[in-house]
């Protein structure tokens, strides 16, 4: 029989993965109907000496416009993705887990939702990219929008938190090797 944890059980962290959520997929929704609205049939705005440019791409491929024409396999593993993260939402007490999950589910949704509601149709829709950095058109690097900045942050830092040992349930990987250690059956 294992001891009892000497580590006092963090908090959950969901409702930070809801407000992460919720605040960056309405930062998403509202700068594409701003872009929309503002730059169809407009040249690309330039920004900051030219070190970013805004114009609207619809793009009906995944991040740097591969899987084009496959749109609806990008539509059906985003939904995954958001199943995922909502199942895995109550056993989260790691602060920096709910953030990049939360920037992760927001990112997916966004772009989910450009899918199912944009035109050529459902699970065909294209989504609206509208940030070329340093050049127009996506010739320095891929046009993208805030959905698939959150991916990558969201990403980047799961993975970071994965490198230092950092777990979703707030445990190191170090306590749960010792805790499986102290629990195996002595031979």
């Amino acid at each position: 029989m294992s001891e009892p944890s000497t580590y006092p059980q963090p908090p959950r962290r969901g409702f930070v993965l809801a407000v992460v959520a919720a605040v960056v997929l309405a930062a998403d929704v509202l700068t594409k109907i701003a872009v929309v609205a503002s730059l169809e049939g407009e040249a690309p705005v330039r920004l900051l000496g030219g070190a970013v440019y805004l114009q609207l791409v619809r793009n009906p491929g995944a991040a740097f416009s591969m899987a084009t024409g496959m749109t609806w396999v990008l539509s059906l593993i985003a939904l995954s993705v958001v199943v995922a993260i909502i199942w895995m939402a109550p056993k989260l007490r790691s602060i920096g887990w709910a953030i990049g999950l939360g920037l992760v589910l927001a990112g997916a949704l966004g772009n989910l939702s450009d899918r199912i509601f944009r035109s050529p149709g459902p699970m065909r829709g294209h989504v609206v990219d509208f940030v070329s950095v340093f050049a127009p058109n996506g010739d320095f690097f891929p046009v993208f929008n805030v959905a698939d900045s959150a991916i990558v942050c969201g990403g980047a830092l799961i993975v970071l938190l994965a490198l230092l040992g950092k777990d979703y349930d707030g445990r190191s990987t170090k306590e749960k090797a010792k805790a499986g250690s102290s629990e195996a059956p002595a031979s």
